[in-house]
């Protein structure tokens, strides 16, 4: 069977697009149906048919045979239609053809944009079906041309784009340079190359491990985390399933010749690698190499938050430039890290303390108050001893549910804890009530009294009891007086 020239054409385009030749056959046969249909200005129903022989298009309009005729464009009646095909049929169909080679300029035109539309989508789906299920993938490219801040590139069937954010800051592309890059999206709707390629994804590190670490690519050690700011640093956790391999000396190499090999594909960006650990303790000290950590410690499980302590010394090692370090083991772990010297912690602990000292010993510490009356007490604000310590009389009665009872019996309470030994409040506060003339005593300044006027009658019975010791003589020995007396007398 002969074929005509322009079916050789349509055969040999369709071979260079990667396209099936019927979708190019199909979008002629559009074509010239749109460019007749505008010449004849007819609302027919037109059919086109391509006849590969003679490469000519055939135009046809398609009528209903019937009796009597009431849509001229679409119906014809019986005899009519006989006389064109002696064969016809009532509620058949007949078949009249146009003539296309009467079409214009105008309507070439046409024809010409209905054919290249049809050829760019069917390429354009043709790239979408192939390069979609290549999301991922590594490919060598060579830089074709530079639109603005992107660079695009040539994949060999297709061209490819690299926009900007998918670019590494120590990088600067030339017309002609060889790149490997990772395929990251396929877009179908982009009016560009619909391909998107990146340098700066960290899937592209990982497609370099396993192309120089056979450990990797075999499935003996496994990339299990991978975080990277392109052009600056990666790090890449590592496990090994077989405890006889080195995870991290397999992906390092001898002297450092694999990783090596890695750095300088990616022109000097450094790369951490550590062992990745089940545990999130043991992998945050991991991943904030090459820093020395102190103390690991969860501070929140549900937001994901842990407390690093290192020396003062590894603290700006452990921070990194300009917070990098912490930053990249952030997104490596999944977790929010807040890193602190020991002197910060230090510190933060003694405000602790010392914060705690200052809020005092809780009134549920008070022995002898009903939980009815500690509970009026915290509703008036009332939490620790000293807070109630200072109270007045009058303050303490305009608390709804005590009275005089229980003002007194709370006064004992206090002064019995103070008695018992603990700590007092501040002295300067009672003296500075006071000073200000109070009418009321504070049933803290009562019970400062009390264990004062204890003290003091305990140190007077001491003293009395002395005084009377020395007051009384001591008896003379036997004999030795009354022999004296006795000489005398005589």
């Amino acid at each position: 069977m002969t074929t005509s020239l322009l079916y050789q054409t349509i055969d040999q385009l369709s071979r260079e697009k990667g396209i099936d030749p019927q979708i190019i056959v199909s979008a002629v046969e559009d074509a010239i149906l749109v460019a007749t249909r505008k010449y004849y200005k007819t609302a027919e129903d037109l059919e086109s048919r391509f006849n590969k022989e003679t490469g000519a298009v055939e135009v046809y309009a398609v009528k209903k045979v019937v009796e009597d005729v009431a849509d001229p464009d679409h119906e014809i009646s019986l005899e009519e239609a006989r006389a064109r095909d002696p064969h016809a049929a009532l509620e058949g169909q007949i078949r009249i053809q146009k003539a296309t080679d009467v079409l214009g300029r105008v309507a070439a035109q046409t024809a010409k944009q209905v054919i290249f539309q049809k050829v760019r989508e069917a390429e354009r789906e043709t790239v979408f079906a192939e390069y979609n299920q290549r999301v991922g993938e590594l490919v060598n490219c060579t830089v074709k041309r530079l639109e603005g801040p992107d660079v695009i590139v040539d994949l060999g069937r297709t061209e490819g784009r690299m926009p900007r954010r998918e670019q590494s800051r120590l990088e600067s592309y030339q017309i002609g340079d060889r790149l490997r890059a990772v395929i990251t999206l396929v877009d179908r709707a982009a009016r560009g190359p619909q391909v998107v390629v990146s340098r700066g994804d960290p899937m592209l590190v990982q497609r370099l491990f396993e192309m120089e670490v056979p450990e990797i690519y075999d499935g003996t050690v496994v990339i299990r985390a991978l975080a990277r700011e392109a052009g600056e640093r990666t790090k890449v956790a590592v496990y090994s399933k077989d405890p006889d391999v080195d995870c991290v000396g397999a992906c390092v190499g001898m002297k450092g010749m694999r990783v090596q090999s890695i750095i300088r594909e990616l022109k000097g960006e450094k790369i951490d690698i550590i062992e990745y650990n089940e545990d999130p303790l043991v992998f945050a000290a991991n991943a904030l190499s090459p820093a020395k950590i102190n103390h690991v410690s969860v501070v929140d499980t549900e937001e994901k938050r842990l407390e690093v302590i290192v020396d003062d010394t590894q603290l700006s090692l452990a921070i990194g430039k300009k917070g990098q370090n912490v930053r990249l083991a952030a997104k490596l772990l999944g977790w929010h890290v807040d890193i602190k010297s020991e002197e910060e912690k230090r510190q933060e602990i003694e405000s602790q303390m010392a914060e705690m000292a200052r809020r005092g010993a809780a009134i549920s510490e008070l022995k002898g108050l009903g939980e009815k009356t500690l509970e009026r007490l915290r509703r008036h604000g009332v939490e620790t001893v000293e807070q109630l310590a200072r109270m007045t009389p009058d303050e303490l009665t305009e608390i709804p549910g005590i009275g005089d009872k229980t003002v007194e019996k709370i006064r004992k309470v206090v002064t019995d804890y103070f008695e018992e030994g603990q700590e007092a409040p501040p002295e300067e506060e009672v003296a500075a009530q006071a000073d200000q003339g109070s009418p009321a005593v504070p049933l803290e300044a009562e019970a400062a009294a009390a264990s004062q006027a204890v003290s003091e009658a305990a140190e007077e019975a001491a003293s009395e009891a002395q005084g009377q010791q020395e007051e009384t003589p001591s008896e003379p020995p036997s004999g030795g007086s009354g022999d004296e007396t006795s000489e005398n007398e005589t």
